[in-house]
């Protein structure tokens, strides 16, 4: 669906409040990695690095990047939606205002049980937003993008990009660890496990859904 086809197909209210919710929690789980001190997802590695080199927050850099990256659909020709706009915001929002009062995490066990909770909870959130069906996020559309660009397979070019984004992020400082393994392996099974239950059926037209969350 374009960005007009999604905003009329229906239920919009509760699709909206079912976006919000859905970035305000993926940010919260990327604070989440940021304090379990045990590795970042792809995305967030970079971030985590640019941060270090700007000097400025977390969520500040993941809405830059977000906003740069939304640059780079034009030569795609693709079209944003009322989600991938908010995504650009809120989740950088979300991650600040969660950084803010989550303290850093000392111990072993309950670093472990932040790394852990934040995966279900990033593959919770990203169902939410994905299944909203309001648009992807900016780091998904180039995804698919570059896919219907090129020809090649969405799994090819999401692996080239988050190895791309991983070595930059690394390059520059970024946090890498045990916990940017377990992220690659489990994201996408637990996103999958959530994104029939969430998935918002549309009255007057079931449309396909976008993206992975970014």
């Amino acid at each position: 669906m374009g960005p007009l086809e999604q905003l009329r197909a229906g239920r919009l209210p509760a699709r909206l409040a079912q976006l919000v919710v859905g970035l305000w929690l993926f940010g919260t789980a990327s604070a989440m990695f940021v304090r379990s001190g045990l590795g970042l997802a792809p995305w967030d590695v970079l971030h985590s690095g640019l941060q270090r080199v700007w000097g400025v927050s977390f969520g500040t850099v993941m809405v830059v990047v977000g906003a740069v990256v939304l640059l780079l659909w034009i030569p795609l020709r693709q079209w944003p939606g009322l989600g991938t706009v908010l995504n650009t915001i809120v989740i950088g929002v979300a991650a600040d205002v969660t950084l803010a009062w989550l303290p850093v995490q000392a111990g072993w066990p309950s670093r472990w049980a932040l790394l852990l909770s934040g995966v279900v909870l990033n593959g919770f959130a990203g169902a939410l937003y994905i299944g909203s069906q309001l648009g992807p996020g900016p780091r998904d559309g180039l995804m698919t993008g570059l896919s219907r660009r090129t020809g090649r397979s969405i799994r090819l070019v999401r692996t080239l990009i988050e190895l791309t984004v991983l070595a930059a992020g690394w390059a520059l400082g970024g946090v890498v660890g045990v916990g940017t393994v377990f992220f690659a392996m489990l994201i996408g099974p637990v996103t999958q496990l959530f994104l029939p239950m969430v998935t918002v059926r549309l009255p007057s037209r079931v449309g396909e859904v976008d993206g992975e969350a970014a």
